[in-house]
């Protein structure tokens, strides 16, 4: 469960101050696929950031698993973002002059896992975004679809409880984006992991469990989705 109260975030001071997130409340339930919607500037990737840690708001609390994650110095934020979240971003962010084996490394050198456990792990991650034969391949060479799944190897390669995706298919194609969408709601679907998508894209939004609609940083509503009743009148 990810419960965020009374978050605001401002950036600047005095004429360049700007509010991008206004009294924010907001519950995310265990294992859902959740949607972050909202024009540019909205503020949809700063509540992100703030939920996940990355950012740190002027009041209010960010409880993820029971923890308020405020109240945490850097480095045991760090280690609990480490053990429990993973993240992909439009941009992949990954080492092109790193293999893929080393670049699905780091978050498991940063975690201290034993360095025996990890080429099973990188492996294992590698072969659920079906690239494993390009363990030794350099990143730099791969295509862009290619480094969205590399990302998403790094990001899921410590078996993470909470997935977030800023705009994971923002910078591809509709082919590959559709297949970057099948793997991250399977992992969803399939290990429970909570997955938290900030986009633009109503059609990705879509299928997400909860929509979460903010406008110039105010939550605007929160939808569930209503999913079809079983045969039977059963539901």
């Amino acid at each position: 469960m990810i419960t965020l109260r009374g978050i605001s975030k401002t950036y600047g001071k005095k004429k360049q101050r700007f509010q991008a997130l206004k009294d924010i409340n907001l519950e995310i339930p265990d294992g859902a696929s959740v949607a972050i919607i909202g024009k540019s500037g909205s503020g949809k990737s700063t509540l992100m950031h703030v939920m996940s840690g990355l950012d740190r708001p002027q009041t209010g609390e960010v409880i993820v698993d029971g923890q308020d994650i405020l109240k945490l110095n850097t480095k045991a934020v760090d280690r609990f973002r480490s053990e429990k979240m993973g993240f992909i971003f439009q941009a992949f962010f990954v080492q092109g002059n790193e293999s893929s084996f080393h670049n699905v490394a780091l978050p498991l050198e940063i975690a201290k896992v034993p360095r025996s456990k990890r080429k099973a792990m990188i492996i294992e991650a590698l072969e659920r975004v079906e690239m494993p034969e390009k363990v030794t391949e350099y990143a730099r060479n791969l295509s862009g679809g290619q480094k969205q799944r590399l990302a998403i190897a790094r990001a899921i390669v410590a078996k993470p409880s909470i997935l977030f995706a800023d705009e994971p298919t923002g910078n591809l194609d509709s082919a590959t984006g559709e297949r970057i969408e099948k793997l991250l709601f399977d992992l969803n679907k399939q290990q429970g992991v909570t997955l938290v998508i900030v986009t633009h894209d109503h059609d990705l939004a879509s299928r997400c469990d909860i929509r979460v609609n903010i406008k110039d940083g105010v939550i605007q509503s929160v939808d569930t989705a209503k999913r079809p009743k079983a045969k039977g009148g059963k539901s």
